[in-house]
């Protein structure tokens, strides 16, 4: 079969982009945005891609003369859709642990304005150990330190030749806070003050806010592809169709990144923290309140629980009438989202699984939905009743038993040992099940407070704890929405 490089003929584009990673989520995510960019607009850019870590996939990129096909499959306006292009702006691959010398030359390109990133969470980290004269440095900011400190020497410090810096690593603040471990390590390597001028006044560091559900590889149906597509490609990558990016920096990055004028949902920000707040509490909140209800009602994945007609409405209740309306942002923007995230939810390419979600449940209540039960109380002076009825699913849940099945339950250890003593301890009395509610809402190590001083919290999740141990959760859920 022929390769996609024999089938595809690659335009050349000016390199405008550096980019560090060659996974899944930056080629189905920022290189897509260049690909639609370079459709619709003059940008006319590609994208040098940097391997930040010893082994990865340059050279397999490279081999296929950085040629990949996407799939982007799911639901889109209502309909189910699955759609894939060759996506042919990677202009080429770097491995710096075998290319140090043409990873630094990268910065002699004057045409290079921006760096974009996904390192993982893990990524932007200083490590004390790396040295200026490294080939190369094992950390991706100390990597990223050491080709700006050549990109100020090789143009004589010249303000008009820094970068626009976007990460995209899933950490609150990342353009920040790269830019405080880059600065970390001018000072560790006594760079000159000229240079610490240079990375504040010619550089543009901007907080970015990233989202789209990224498979990866579709190892299963490969050979399915293959046949469609009519050449062999060992870098297909698939994403669903939704896309956000939210990018905190100055209004005037827009007209040098201009994927807002190529249709994209790209936001140019002043303050990205309503929209990371509207991610946190509807998508992430909705999966985490949704876990021990669901799973317990008997479904096994998001998918399942969303398209069941009482659990389904379970699940947009809660987002539309108890989330919704503790956010800031405008309702019109709140219901969108919503409306997406709920088809984003009814993925059929995808299949996520309620236990994957449960990992760490406790931690995961604590910052993706307990803001939105106390929140909730100070605006509507009462307590909204499907997310405590969540909370009460969440100590049930930890009771660890489905049907007579035991369940796999993932937390950190003392959470784990909280729940055993307390179930093991209870006694089957309402005196016995108001303890174990205090017990769980008094623990303030993972709450950071005592819930048990939230009025009313506690009595409303004994009740409805003690309506789904006498009923089951089916019962309770389907007398909930009825």
């Amino acid at each position: 079969m022929k390769k996609i490089n024999d089938v595809y003929e690659k335009k050349n584009r000016v390199e405008k982009v550096l980019q560090y990673g060659e996974g899944n989520f930056l080629r189905a995510f920022v290189d897509w945005t260049v690909y639609e960019m370079n459709k619709t607009t003059d940008f006319n850019g590609s994208v040098a891609v940097v391997q930040p870590l010893k082994n990865g996939l340059v050279e397999m990129l490279n081999q296929q003369e950085c040629l990949y096909t996407l799939y982007l499959n799911g639901i889109k306006n209502g309909e189910v859709v699955s759609e894939h292009n060759i996506i042919d702006v990677v202009s080429r691959g770097i491995n710096p642990y075998e290319q140090y010398d043409e990873y630094l030359r990268t910065a002699n390109n004057p045409d290079l304005r921006f760096i974009v990133s996904n390192t993982t969470e893990a990524g932007i980290v200083f490590d004390e150990n790396d040295k200026l004269e490294d080939n190369p440095q094992n950390s991706f900011p100390g990597k990223l330190t050491s080709l700006l400190y050549h990109r100020y020497n090789t143009f004589n410090g010249d303000k008009g030749k820094g970068f626009i810096i976007i990460p995209c690593e899933l950490i609150d603040k990342n353009g920040e806070k790269l830019k405080e471990v880059i600065l970390k390590y001018a000072d560790l390597w006594n760079l000159e003050e000229s240079f610490i001028t240079w990375i504040h006044e010619a550089n543009t560091f901007c907080n970015s806010l990233v989202d789209r559900i990224v498979p990866g590889y579709p190892k299963e149906k490969i050979d399915e592809i293959r046949k469609e597509l009519g050449y062999d490609d060992n870098l297909v990558v698939e994403g669903e169709p939704f896309h956000l990016w939210v990018i905190e920096g100055p209004q005037w990055v827009k007209n040098e990144f201009p994927a807002d004028q190529a249709g994209l949902n790209v936001l140019f920000v002043d303050d990205l923290t309503p929209y990371r707040t509207r991610k946190v509490r509807i998508l992430n909140g909705a999966h985490t309140s949704m876990v021990p209800v669901a799973y317990l009602y008997g479904k096994d994945t998001v998918r399942e629980s969303v398209e069941d007609d009482i659990m389904g409405q379970f699940i947009k209740n809660t987002i539309f009438d108890e989330i919704i309306p503790t956010l800031e942002l405008s309702k019109e923007e709140l219901m969108d989202f919503a409306d997406a995230v709920i088809d984003r939810f009814r993925n059929p390419f995808i299949k996520h699984y309620l236990m994957s979600i449960s990992l760490n449940s406790m931690s995961k209540f604590k910052t993706r939905v307990l803001p939105s039960i106390l929140q909730y109380k100070d605006l509507m002076d009462g307590l909204p009743n499907r997310l405590v009825f969540s909370l009460a699913a969440l100590i049930a849940f930890y009771k660890g038993e489905r049907n007579g099945v035991a369940i796999d339950l993932k937390d950190d250890e003392d959470i784990i040992e909280l729940y055993k003593n307390l179930w093991s301890a209870y006694d089957g009395s309402r005196n016995g099940l108001e303890k174990l509610v205090e017990a769980v809402l008094g623990y303030e190590k993972n709450w950071e407070i005592d819930l048990n001083t939230v009025e009313g919290l506690h009595q409303k999740v004994t009740d409805y704890l003690e309506l789904i141990l006498e009923k089951g959760m089916k019962d309770a859920v389907d007398n909930f929405e009825k």
